[in-house]
């Protein structure tokens, strides 16, 4: 059998009711949820939050987050739509990576929204990192006047972390 890979979201999403139904009025919970580790019985856990901003810097709504992270010991998933908060916001608790082979701890980012032809793809480092971060080759790679882009700031007993889509203050994207 011959498969094909299924064609990229544009407008939509595309396929909302398996990927943040409740953004869209569907009367099912996703699959996927904000919830990477309970923090009722984790320990460690951390609490993200963020929006996503285009150009004129006004919160897009229906954008979806996907976070990915593997620190050698825990393998962990959860995607957000940002149209399910009503502040537009990312809300996602996990435990803080750890270092792996000297990089500083990080979070994979996927971002998913309407006028996009392919996904984007960021990272999350930690403010409180800052030792490690100073030494880590991914963020070096990354001109030092862009590099606050992809620092969560820790704020209030939780990290805060917004992505700009475009504008002075762009978030710094990967290719993959």
């Amino acid at each position: 059998m011959n498969l094909k890979q299924t064609p990229s979201q544009t407008i939509g999403p595309y396929f909302a009711y398996g990927l943040t139904p409740e953004q869209y009025g569907y009367n099912f919970k996703s699959l996927a949820t904000n919830l990477m580790v309970d923090p009722e019985t984790s320990e460690g856990t951390i609490k993200i939050s963020g929006k996503v901003f285009d150009a004129e810097n006004n919160p897009i709504s229906d954008a979806m987050i996907e976070l990915w992270q593997n620190d050698g010991e825990r393998k962990l998933f959860g995607r957000f739509g940002t149209g399910t908060d009503p502040e537009n916001r990312f809300v996602f608790h996990t435990v803080k990576p750890k270092s792996v082979d000297g990089q500083a701890p990080y979070i994979n980012v996927i971002i998913f929204m309407r006028g996009q032809l392919i996904h984007s793809y960021t990272r999350i480092y930690f403010s409180d990192e800052q030792q490690l971060n100073d030494k880590d080759s991914t963020l070096l790679a990354v001109p030092q006047e862009r590099r606050n882009t992809l620092i969560a700031k820790w704020k209030g007993g939780h990290y805060e972390f917004n992505i700009r889509m475009q504008g002075p203050e762009e978030t710094v994207f990967f290719d993959i």
